[in-house]
């Protein structure tokens, strides 16, 4: 029998529908749908505080010393910018970005202010982007945590930096708390060549996050194929994570590169779920 599940506790903040090509309707009932989608929602919030932070870099002439770096700007003309610390053109230097009470863009609502740090030129070995979130809601879900980008390039052909998220906390609408952290490490692998921001694309080469509740059960996720994220996309559109917890055993995978709000997820019993983000 095949069973349809929907998802009305929880939802990802761009929209999430979950549903099994099951087998069997047991079977399918062991996979711990909320955890799976906590997991959803908190991926997509570091996705777009990333695509933030660069669009604050490239605005404020902070990504590089080349300036005139110019941007496809995908957060929304809602939000303000401003200097909370700092004098433009010197290290180092923060910049509020504030949502207000509710800035609609692309179908999701964000308000609050994320505060973003830099050390130096984004691009600079070494150099370090730290992002914050104070009061900050994503289609009304509350997510705190810090997030710090360590640049680690070698190769200036290839960008590189390591992404620690630590104190992380999302909170859903029905009041379910879910606790996150890890490291990832992400690298530049097109565009690196221009001085736009439209033409980057992004792959998460490796990495561990835990994402907890506070009642001990948890969930681990690894990179095992390398997700790519473009700039000009919202979602990532490749590559594969393998989820391990109590109720959760399997992969989930982001499909053939295409820019589509698509995924699967593949229990280790063999059925197989599709995730409409």
């Amino acid at each position: 029998m095949k069973r349809i599940f929907v998802l009305t506790a929880i939802v990802v903040m761009a929209g999430l529908s979950f549903q099994s090509c099951s087998k069997d309707e047991t079977e399918a009932a062991v996979v711990d749908q909320e955890l799976l989608v906590a997991n959803a929602q908190i991926d997509v919030s570091n996705e777009m505080d990333f695509d933030l932070g660069l669009d604050v870099a490239s605005e404020q002439d902070t990504y590089s010393s080349r300036n005139g770096v110019s941007s496809a700007r995908t957060f929304p003309s809602c939000a303000t910018i401003s200097i909370e610390n700092g004098t433009l053109g010197q290290f180092p230097i923060t910049f509020a970005v504030d949502f207000g009470t509710g800035c609609l863009h692309n179908g999701i609502v964000r308000s609050g202010i994320i505060r973003i740090t830099f050390d130096d030129y984004l691009i600079n070995f070494g150099s370090h982007m730290t992002i914050t979130r104070s009061n900050y809601y994503v289609n009304g879900r509350k997510i705190e945590g810090t997030v710090v980008y360590q640049n680690q390039t070698t190769n200036a052909e290839v960008p590189k930096w390591s992404r620690t998220v630590t104190d992380g906390k999302l909170t859903t609408l029905t009041g379910s708390v879910f606790t996150f952290s890890g490291t990832r490490t992400v690298q530049q692998i097109e565009g690196v060549g221009t001085l736009t921001l439209g033409d980057n694309v992004y792959e998460v080469l490796s990495g561990t996050h835990t994402v907890n509740r506070p009642n001990g059960t948890s969930l681990t996720v690894t990179v095992v194929t390398p997700l790519i994220k473009k700039y000009a996309c919202t979602y990532i559109s490749q590559g594969q994570l393998n989820l391990q917890g109590a109720l959760l055993d399997g992969i989930l995978d982001y499909g053939d590169n295409t820019c589509d709000n698509l995924a699967t997820y593949t229990h280790s019993n063999g059925i197989v779920y599709n995730v409409s983000l």
